[in-house]
């Protein structure tokens, strides 16, 4: 049987190692950064920034930012085929209107990715500033 003293040390030794492992772990500082078309041409001057235009290739074949790489977010490979792309990399992710990329930019996180970017309006507010954008051959 246990006395109120044992009850008491083994709280308090629970207690200790909670706080241990609190103090111990470093805080995530990764979060997604919303950015706007300018921003994102300040970006793409960055040989290292992996585009990643997550709409479907139906979208893709009406014009893309020069530079992306398609993979669907809505593709049966998407988590597989992002998962391969470099975490040590910024990583930006645009789709039509900023919906489909917000839910790419969460799976980023979970994967670890760092730097992420989030083109907030879309494809489409790009190609409404008329900003230059590439077709499919």
């Amino acid at each position: 049987m246990m006395t109120r003293r044992t009850m008491k040390q083994i709280t308090y030794s629970v207690l200790l190692a909670l706080f241990l492992m609190v103090a111990c772990t470093s805080p995530s500082t990764s979060q997604v950064q919303q950015i706007s078309n300018q921003d994102l041409v300040e970006l793409m001057e960055n040989e290292d920034l992996q585009l990643i235009d997550v709409r479907t290739p139906e979208e893709v074949a009406d014009g893309f930012i020069k530079g992306a790489i398609n993979i669907d977010f809505r593709g049966a490979d998407f988590e597989s085929k992002i998962g391969a792309m470099d975490r040590n990399k910024p990583i930006a992710v645009y789709c039509g209107a900023g919906i489909r990329s917000g839910g790419a930019s969460e799976l980023l996180l979970e994967l670890g990715f760092q730097d992420i970017y989030d083109l907030s309006e879309g494809f489409s507010q790009w190609k409404e500033d008329s900003q230059p954008i590439e077709m499919t051959k």
